[in-house]
């Protein structure tokens, strides 16, 4: 988990109350951990922002870049065990309010409420999860703070793809991300998983009983 700090004055040049945006990455691949953002945008707010699926990669880690250095944010990050333990669904929501705790402590104060990306929220299904919550489908496209999220989620996640892919070189993590692409797949059925493959999804199950039964 990671956040930024921000200036003291961060909070008090904003206007009216707090709107965090959180969005999600990883929750269809085979392998790696989900990750989820958490950004309160500054004044004035990144040019540019959009669902980070429709930027190209050298806008997008623009765009990353910016975000970080002038908003405040934070990353939750769920590992392959509890994926596998909670299921997908409950593993984005415990990313998710690990991120948004993350940025209050960043910012010594809560949020008048958070936009999350999608038709759900962590709201009665984490715990841990104390603020006002708004689902908005497609809202990566449609609410920048949620966009700087996706933007940062995203970026997050490939960094941590393209570091496992050096200790795994066999499935082109480097290249999908550790989505279910043909040669990712041709990898699995050649090599059997390993520790970062979701044992709980059923392509990477229905590989380790081949790898096993071989």
């Amino acid at each position: 988990m990671l956040s930024a700090t921000p200036s003291p004055d961060f909070c008090a040049s904003l206007p009216g109350p707090l709107v965090f945006g959180v969005d999600e990455a990883g929750r269809g691949p085979l392998a790696g951990p989900v990750v989820a953002a958490a950004v309160l945008l500054c004044r004035p707010r990144p040019s540019g922002l959009d669902d980070s699926k429709k930027l190209n990669p050298e806008r997008r880690a623009l765009l990353e870049e910016r975000i970080r250095r002038r908003c405040a944010w934070g990353i939750g990050v769920v590992e392959v065990e509890a994926i596998d333990r909670l299921n997908i669904f409950g593993a984005t929501m415990l990313a998710m309010t690990l991120a948004v705790q993350q940025l209050c402590a960043a910012l010594g104060s809560d949020c008048a409420e958070v936009l999350v990306d999608g038709n759900l929220t962590p709201a009665g299904r984490r715990p841990e999860w104390r603020w006002p919550a708004r689902a908005i489908v497609g809202g990566d496209a449609l609410e920048p703070a949620i966009s700087a999220a996706s933007i940062l989620a995203k970026e997050h996640r490939d960094r941590l793809m393209r570091a496992a892919a050096l200790d795994h070189p066999h499935y082109g993590w480097d290249r999908n991300k550790g989505y279910g692409t043909p040669d990712h797949l041709a990898a699995l059925r050649a090599h059997g998983p390993c520790a970062l493959h979701r044992r709980s999804f059923a392509p990477v199950a229905q590989a380790d009983l081949f790898s096993a039964a071989g």
